[in-house]
């Protein structure tokens, strides 16, 4: 059960620290916020914010809680095949073949934007997009080749098998370089703004935006098309997850589409205008999904552990909204002092996966404990499929 963890902070975590406890009382003595935020049961410490806090503000938007990954969230694709289909497969291989069709790690792109051929319609209508909506991407050149690019840190590319032995396909991205330019570009408009106005904030990365600004108005335009970028990235990546998978049961040209049943693609960091407690707010989640009532999303656990495929409830306490995963319970530099490679591919044993030490920072002790997170979330959202991933890609 949720309990009050400090005046307007509304908390459904089970284990969560001080200092996370202490970042969303802060967040949540902002003027604007209304009714309260609530900590989703994944909450830890973040930039500015906690990461798993929903924000709803009256007025005013707070760049730097929506954070600098915008519109990164997961996807999910339900193939028509069980895992007898696949049992002779070479998994070394095929995670060589999606390695080679998506792009890993932080600045890597790609080469050219015609080996697909539904990347070009995805190019073309994001173009469009900032071109009617007056969006500048001028700082983002490279934009076109990101489109389909993984990233590093956390953002991960799986095969998974469900409790009924369907085969799932799996993957976590978001906005990528153009995103991150997108939000440190409106984080200092805001903060130069609070300066300004002699606005006294307990923290910078609080500044805001306010309603009725052009700058707030610049900002939401810019947003919305991050957030665009960042749903079509994980499409044009699945689509070309499923390719891979189409190509090596020898379908045709065209045909990869009828291996697919079921496809959920959701956000987990954004702003959007919703109501709650009465009133039109705009929405921040940062680190959590959308659960109202009947609404898909994915919740992913830690490198080698479940994940979950999952239905809202709707639950106006938790202002409609989910967790968005397992939640790190260290720093990336702590994980590295306490574990090793070794230790990593103990964890992983059974999993096909990138071997080294640059991943040590993602093993799943790392990160809290996915069921403990899904108990707590049990007012938020109904399970609709558990996930087990028999093969892992991460950046760096």
């Amino acid at each position: 059960m949720p309990t009050m963890a400090s005046p307007k902070v509304l908390n459904y975590a089970s284990h969560v620290d001080d200092n996370t406890l202490a970042q969303a009382a802060q967040t949540a003595r902002m003027p604007f916020v209304h009714p309260h935020i609530a900590l989703m049961p994944d909450a830890h410490f973040g930039m500015g914010s906690a990461v798993g806090t929903v924000i709803p503000t009256t007025g005013a938007v707070i760049p730097a809680a929506v954070g600098v990954d915008i519109g990164c969230g997961m996807i999910a694709v339900q193939l028509r095949l069980r895992a007898d289909d696949i049992s002779g497969m070479d998994l070394g291989r095929l995670r060589t073949r999606i390695e080679d069709a998506i792009p890993l790690s932080p600045g890597n792109y790609n080469r050219g934007l015609d080996r697909f051929a539904f990347t070009r319609a995805r190019i073309d209508s994001l173009a469009e997009l900032a071109s009617n909506n007056g969006v500048d991407l001028a700082h983002s050149p490279k934009w076109r080749e990101q489109l389909g690019s993984l990233g590093g840190g956390n953002h991960f590319i799986e095969l998974c098998l469900d409790e009924r032995d369907m085969v799932w396909l799996f993957l976590h991205s978001g906005s990528r370089g153009v995103g991150n330019k997108i939000a440190q570009k409106h984080i200092k408009v805001a903060q130069k703004l609070c300066r300004q106005w002699w606005i006294d904030l307990p923290n910078a990365d609080l500044a805001y935006l306010p309603q009725g600004t052009p700058e707030l108005t610049a900002y939401l335009r810019d947003l919305s098309w991050a957030q665009r970028f960042a749903f079509e990235n994980r499409a044009e990546m699945m689509d070309r997850f499923v390719s891979v998978f189409a190509d090596w049961f020898g379908a045709r040209d065209g045909d990869a589409g009828s291996l697919e049943v079921d496809r959920i693609n959701c956000h987990h960091n954004y702003t959007v205008n919703e109501t709650h407690a009465g009133k039109d707010v705009w929405l921040t989640r940062k680190g959590a999904i959308d659960a109202h009532e009947g609404v898909r999303g994915v919740i992913p656990g830690s490198m080698g552990t479940r994940s979950y495929v999952v239905r809202g409830k709707g639950n106006e306490s938790g202002l409609c909204s989910a967790p968005h995963g397992a939640g790190r319970r260290f720093s990336r530099s702590e994980a590295r002092k306490r574990f090793t490679a070794d230790d990593l591919a103990d964890r992983m044993a059974g999993i096909e996966y990138r071997h080294g030490e640059q991943w040590v920072d993602e093993i799943p002790d790392a990160y809290k404990d996915i069921d403990q997170v899904m108990a707590d979330a049990v007012d938020l959202v109904d399970i609709e499929h558990t996930l087990r991933q028999i093969l892992n890609v991460k950046g760096t």
